[in-house]
């Protein structure tokens, strides 16, 4: 049977407030999240789940500061503050997400030399996170999509799923940015790659 699925992407304690990596108002999703769960046809979330000496992180890198860029293996790597570090209290999703229809969590970044934005891969695309062939194996056509934080997971969660030939849709009113205006400039990228434009309503 051919379904479509909604795909929670990293809705945890650190890209909260108050959290190491806060994105503003991204608390204000998580009902939105837990409404729309009620009608899809399948639930699948992400999570971050870092090794504490991920190269990702600011802290490892002797003189740099958190948002510089670097080269990180050939790949262009922002520097972001120590987030989701396995077991830790900042890894685990969020206490008022209601994660019981949730089928499957693809775990991610969990290689210490490389980020992992998207879902589906590695920043290079290297290594697949086994949640496209997951949807795949389920008749999955479509994802809704939605999570934290919008311009940076969010968007190359949408951004792979395209490139997989999923149709895929960003829930805008519920999801958030760390940065504004990047966001802006990443929606048109995701318009340019076919992703629809949609509110938590029309889902619901």
């Amino acid at each position: 049977m051919i379904m479509d699925a909604l795909l929670v992407v990293d809705i945890q304690n650190d890209f909260l407030p108050g959290g190491s990596l806060p994105v503003p108002q991204g608390d204000e999703i998580i009902p939105l999240v837990n409404a729309m769960q009620q009608n899809a046809g399948l639930v699948v979330a992400t999570q971050d789940w870092h090794p504490s000496n991920h190269k990702s992180f600011a802290s490892e890198h002797e003189g740099k500061e958190t948002f510089e860029t670097i080269d990180l293996d050939g790949l262009e790597q922002i520097l972001w503050p120590d987030h989701c570090v396995q077991g830790s209290k900042g890894a685990k999703f969020a206490a008022a997400l209601d994660l019981k229809r949730a089928e499957a969590i693809i775990r991610k970044g969990m290689e210490t030399e490389i980020d992992t934005y998207s879902g589906f891969f590695d920043n290079g695309h290297r290594k697949a996170t086994g949640l496209g062939a997951y949807l795949e194996g389920r008749d999955v056509k479509r994802v809704y999509v939605a999570g934290l934080a919008a311009e940076v997971c969010v968007s190359y969660t949408l951004l792979d799923a395209r490139k997989l030939g999923f149709e895929a849709v960003l829930i805008e009113d519920a999801t958030r940015p760390i940065r504004e205006d990047e966001f802006t400039e990443m929606k048109k990228k995701l318009r340019d790659a076919g992703v629809e434009f949609m509110k938590s309503a029309d889902v619901m």
